[in-house]
C-alpha cells in the first residue's frame, strides 16, 4: 500500500444496548437505551445494535425509539432464523435512515444437537430462509454463525458461503464462548476469507471468558476483519465482550502495528460513554481498567511522579485529555517521592522549599504509611503544621502509647527529647488526651493551662485526618498556641501540644514577642 492509498475502514459496530444489556442484572429502560444510543451517536459508532426487538414488548418499543430518533449509525436488530423473528426485527427497525437485519444460527456439534435439535442440513436450510427473508427488507444483511470458534470449519464454510449467495454483505465470525486464542483466531479469519467467495465485508465477535477478547478482535483485524463488534466498558453476557475503548485506542495508538487501518470514533468522547454506561446500568468500571478506568492515568509510585512530571510520555502512551479522561494525575500517597509533593504543593499555590519542603516531606511519607490517599485539604493542613520547620525545637515528639476506656484509668506512656535527651514519661488523666499533655508537660518541666481546645476532621471517612489547635497559657503567664495532624486524634492533640511548648521554650530563650510567633508568614 502506499503512502497515499487509502486506509480501509475499520467498522466499529457497538453491541453494548444488545449483548451488552444481557449482562446480568442489567435491564434498561427505554429511556436509558435511549441515552445511551445518543451518546454511541456522538461517539460516532458505525453501527449500532439497538437491541433484539423479538426478545419482549420493551426491547421492541426499545430498538423502535431508537430507530425513530438517533441519527448517525446505522441502527441494527439481531434475529433468529425464524421469519416471524425477521419480520419483527424489520418492524422495529423501519424508521431509521439506514437498517441493518443481523441474523444469526449456531453451527457447532454441541448447539446443533443439544440446543436447536437440528441437523446441519436444517441449520444450512435456516440460514438461507432467514437470509432471503430479511433481503426482503434491506440489501444490509450480517449473518453470524454462533459458536463459530467450536465449529467444524468446512461445515461452518459451507453455510457462510450460502449465507453470501442468499444476500448477506456481511460474515461476522463470533467466538461466542471466548474459546479461541489469537494465533488460532487470526488463522480462522485468513482461512474463511480464502474458502468463502463473493462481496462481503468479515467481521469479528469475541467474548472475553479467556481475557482474551481484545487480543483476539485486533488479530483478526490483522487477518483482515474489517469490522469488530464490541461493546463500551466491555460488558456482555458471563466475561463480558471486546471493550470498544481498548479496541480503538489499541489501532490509534500502534498505528505502525495497524498500517492499513483506521477507525473514526471521537476518541474525546470515551470516557463520557464509559461513564454514562457505567451509570446506567450499574456495572462499576474496575480503577485498573485500560484507558477509561480511574486509574488508567494516574501514577502514585515516585518514579513514575518524577517521569510523568519531566515528560508525559515517560509513563503514558496515551494523551488522557485526548480520551476526555482529563488530566494525568499525581496520586500522593506512600509510594510518592519528593518531586511530586512539591509540584503538587506548587500548583495549590504553596511554595515551599529548603529545611522546610525537608520537614514537611519526612511528615507527609509518615502520614501517608497510615492514610492510603492525603486530599488537598490534608496537605494543607500538615504544611500549616509545619511552618515552623526551620526553627530549632527545644522538645521532639518520639512515641506516644495510650490506653483508654471507662475499665482502666486513662494513661498515657510517653517518649521525648528535650534538648536534645530522650525522656520518658508516663501518667494518668481524665482522658488519653489529658493524659498525654500531662505526660509532656512532665517531661518539659512548663507548667500551665490549656485556654482553648479544638479539633476538625481535614476530610471524610474514617482514615480523616485530625487537625488539633489549642491555646497554652505558661504559669508566668506566656500566651501561645499549637496545631497538631494526624491520624489519630490523641497524637494530634500531643503534637499541638508540643508545638506550643516549644513556642514556650523560644520565648524564654529569646524574649521574642509571642504574637510574632504565633504569626503566619511565607512557608520557605
Amino acid at each position: 500500500m502506499s503512502a497515499t492509498t487509502a486506509k480501509d475502514r475499520v467498522v466499529i459496530f457497538d453491541t453494548t444496548l444488545r449483548d451488552g444489556e444481557q449482562s446480568p442484572g442489567i435491564s434498561l429502560d427505554v429511556g436509558e437505551k435511549l441515552e445511551i444510543a445518543e451518546q454511541l451517536a456522538r461517539l460516532g459508532v458505525d453501527y449500532l445494535e439497538a437491541g433484539f426487538p423479538i426478545a419482549s414488548q420493551g426491547d421492541f418499543d426499545a430498538v423502535h425509539a431508537i430507530a425513530s430518533s438517533v441519527s448517525g449509525p446505522v441502527i441494527c436488530g439481531l434475529s433468529r432464523t425464524a421469519h416471524k423473528d425477521v419480520d419483527r426485527c424489520w418492524e422495529a427497525i423501519q424508521p431509521a435512515e439506514r437498517r441493518r437485519i443481523h441474523v444469526f444460527i449456531a453451527t457447532s456439534p454441541t448447539h446443533m444437537e443439544h440446543k436447536l435439535r437440528m441437523s446441519p442440513e436444517q441449520v444450512r436450510a435456516e440460514a438461507i430462509s432467514a437470509v432471503t427473508r430479511a433481503r426482503e427488507y434491506t440489501d444490509d444483511v450480517e449473518f453470524s454463525p454462533e459458536d463459530a470458534s467450536r465449529s467444524d470449519f468446512d461445515f461452518m464454510c459451507d453455510v457462510l458461503q450460502a449465507a453470501v449467495d442468499s444476500g448477506a454483505g456481511t460474515l461476522n465470525i463470533p467466538d461466542t464462548v471466548g474459546f479461541a486464542v489469537p494465533g488460532e483466531w487470526a488463522q480462522r479469519i485468513r482461512s474463511i476469507r480464502e474458502r468463502v467467495t463473493g462481496d462481503y465485508v468479515i467481521s469479528t465477535h469475541c467474548h472475553n471468558d479467556l481475557g482474551l477478547a481484545v487480543a483476539n478482535s485486533l488479530a483478526a483485524v490483522e487477518a483482515g476483519a474489517r469490522q469488530v463488534e464490541c461493546t463500551i466498558n466491555g460488558i456482555g453476557e458471563r466475561a463480558g465482550n471486546a471493550a470498544m475503548e481498548e479496541i480503538v485506542m489499541a489501532i490509534r495508538t500502534r498505528e505502525e502495528q495497524y498500517p492499513d487501518v483506521e477507525v473514526g470514533i471521537e476518541i474525546s468522547e470515551l470516557a463520557r460513554s464509559s461513564r454514562m454506561v457505567s451509570r446506567l446500568t450499574g456495572y462499576p468500571v474496575q480503577f485498573n481498567k485500560a484507558v477509561v478506568g480511574r486509574n488508567a492515568f494516574a501514577h502514585e509510585s515516585g518514579i513514575h511522579q518524577h517521569g510523568v512530571l519531566n515528560e508525559r510520555t515517560t509513563y503514558e502512551i496515551m494523551d488522557p485529555q485526548a480520551v476526555g479522561a482529563g488530566d494525568s494525575q499525581i496520586v500522593l500517597g506512600k509510594h510518592s517521592g519528593r518531586a511530586a509533593f512539591k509540584d503538587t504543593l506548587a500548583k495549590m499555590g504553596i511554595e515551599i522549599q529548603g529545611d522546610a519542603l525537608n520537614s514537611a516531606f519526612t511528615r507527609f511519607k509518615e502520614l501517608a504509611d497510615r492514610k492510603v490517599q492525603l486530599t488537598d485539604a490534608d496537605l494543607e493542613a500538615l504544611v500549616a503544621e509545619e511552618i515552623g520547620g526551620t526553627v530549632e525545637h527545644d522538645f521532639e515528639l518520639v512515641s506516644l502509647g495510650v490506653q483508654g476506656g471507662n475499665v482502666n484509668t486513662p494513661s498515657a506512656e510517653l517518649v521525648m527529647t528535650v534538648s536534645g535527651e530522650e525522656v520518658a514519661v508516663t501518667c494518668t488523666g481524665d482522658g488519653m488526651v489529658d493524659a498525654s499533655c500531662t505526660a509532656i508537660k512532665q517531661a518539659t518541666g512548663i507548667d500551665g493551662r490549656l485556654t482553648d481546645y479544638n479539633v476538625l476532621s481535614v476530610t471524610g471517612g474514617v482514615d480523616a485526618l485530625a487537625d488539633v489547635t489549642l491555646s497554652f497559657e505558661s504559669s508566668d503567664g506566656v500566651k501561645v498556641s499549637g496545631r497538631g495532624l494526624s491520624t489519630d486524634v490523641v497524637e494530634a492533640s500531643a503534637r499541638a501540644f508540643v508545638s506550643a511548648l516549644n513556642k514556650i521554650a523560644r520565648v524564654r530563650a529569646t524574649g521574642e514577642d509571642p504574637n510574632a510567633v504565633d504569626r503566619p508568614g511565607h512557608i520557605g
